[in-house]
């Protein structure tokens, strides 16, 4: 068999020196900005869970069939949580300067949580929308625009949730389909109309409320956020917690305040989809 013509560096061969030396620059370069950064995520999330940090206690399918609304400052019932378990969810994004923050402290900590995006945010940020599944959380939508459900028209509606839906859908997978790949649902400020909300449970769509909040769409200090997000944990017990990952002063509370769970007996607990979606949802 004839062995290869390897390209060595040699005095006798300039071109070919220049040759290869080009390919390690370029192959270089293109390790650092892209996939440097992606093997340093899979990584980091391949170490979970590390020992000392708090982790993701345990996975929760949730199906519309069973709990098609969930979150006691808006339904009657929330997820079957127990004592000391949260749901971390977050709103409004994907916001570079502040998601990524808020991702590093969820892995830094070996935690998944809830993404709620915004379509018209996620689409310029297509890389940050991929990040977040490919970190293992679960992404939800939240409309295209975060219009006031119950001061539109129903067809406008109806327009603003598919296009959430699909604009996510077309980045995750590649289809702009309005049957979403994970059916989770969060009306922006929790404004819905009876109709909506039978539109989303004939459609096998899970509308997250949420148990508790912190109140950061109002501007504060992270040592005030935290104060306030520790007392109304510590009156609610559990539940289903509600962030927006575009504060900076979110940002900024995070990583405290998940240590404040690890260090006071909470637990983390992921949710996702009871089963892919369904045939015949719209």
């Amino acid at each position: 068999m004839q062995k290869p013509n390897l390209i060595r560096l040699g005095s006798d061969c300039p071109w070919r020196n220049a040759l290869l030396l080009g390919i390690i620059f370029w192959a270089s370069l293109f390790w650092a900005v892209f996939a440097g950064p992606a093997s340093a995520a899979t990584g980091q999330t391949a170490q979970c869970p590390r020992p000392g940090t708090l982790g993701t206690a345990r996975v929760l399918p949730v199906d519309a069939a069973t709990t098609p609304r969930v979150g006691l400052k808006s339904f009657p019932q929330s997820l079957p949580l127990a004592d000391h378990e949260v749901v971390l969810t977050f709103d409004d994004g994907p916001w570079p300067p502040t998601t990524s923050r808020v991702l590093a402290a969820l892995a830094k900590e070996c935690v998944h949580a809830t993404f709620f995006l915004i379509g018209r945010n996620a689409a310029p940020y297509p890389e940050l929308v991929r990040r977040i599944a490919a970190e293992g959380h679960t992404v939800g939508t939240h409309t295209w625009s975060h219009p006031n459900i119950e001061q539109i028209k129903p067809d406008l509606a109806t327009e603003e949730i598919d296009h959430g839906i699909s604009a996510i859908e077309m980045i995750l997978h590649g289809k702009a389909t309005t049957t979403p790949t994970t059916p989770f649902f969060r009306f922006p400020g929790f404004q819905s109309t009876e109709a909506t909300l039978d539109q989303m449970q004939s459609r096998g769509i899970v509308v997250f409320g949420a148990d508790m909040w912190v109140s950061d769409w109002n501007r504060m200090t992270p040592r005030q956020e935290l104060k306030l997000a520790i007392d109304r944990l510590n009156a609610a017990g559990k539940g289903i917690i509600l962030f927006h990952d575009t504060k900076t002063w979110t940002a900024a509370m995070l990583p405290a305040f998940l240590r404040y769970l690890r260090d006071n007996g909470y637990h983390v607990v992921h949710v996702i989809p009871a089963e892919p979606a369904a045939a015949g949802r719209q």
